[in-house]
């Protein structure tokens, strides 16, 4: 069964990210936490979602994503940030069940992608992947800025003007 997440959820939400981590060869990188995921996944206006495959009762797997938006398509799309079936529950459906209603969801409210990045070791996800119709972006590569780079970055920003319009368009004087 899938179903979206709960504030009960949180807890097997952050052990699934967890083992997800264990598995991508980097366990030490986790650093959410059971407070991080409740304040963003069930806040007010929450910005990112979470799916949770079910099996006797007990989530086996989840699916967390967000909107992006095509400039191309001139239309939203769903980013997957991560998919995740624990092992002993692989091969049953669960992923496909996942990916299933991110694709309805995607449909029912026109948007105009679902997409991902898998590793380029994960071979087992890759030809699922491949079995399902998604197709490579081979000519892309994927760009992050992230700690230190990311605060230096900050610092080169141009001072804002006082008569600037907020994100709400006030003025901010």
């Amino acid at each position: 069964m899938i179903r979206p997440a709960t504030p009960e959820d949180v807890p097997a939400i952050l052990q699934l990210i967890k083992e997800l981590a264990e598995y991508e060869r980097a366990p030490g990188a986790v650093e959410a936490t059971e407070e991080l995921l409740h304040s963003s996944l069930f806040c007010a206006e929450p910005r990112v979602y979470v799916y949770i495959a079910e099996q006797d009762g007990e989530p086996v797997g989840f699916a967390l994503w967000f909107l992006n938006f095509s400039t191309w398509l001139g239309r939203h799309g769903i980013y997957l940030e991560d998919l995740y079936v624990k092992p002993e529950h692989r091969g049953r459906g669960h992923g496909l069940a996942l990916l299933a209603e991110l694709a309805r969801i995607c449909v029912e409210r026109g948007y105009g992608r679902l997409e991902w990045w898998v590793l380029d070791w994960n071979e087992p996800a890759i030809g699922f992947y491949r079995s399902i119709g998604a197709l490579p972006m081979d000519e892309w590569t994927v760009q992050r800025v992230t700690g230190d780079a990311l605060a230096a970055l900050a610092t080169r920003a141009r001072a804002r003007e006082p008569d600037v319009l907020r994100r709400d368009g006030e003025q901010t004087r």
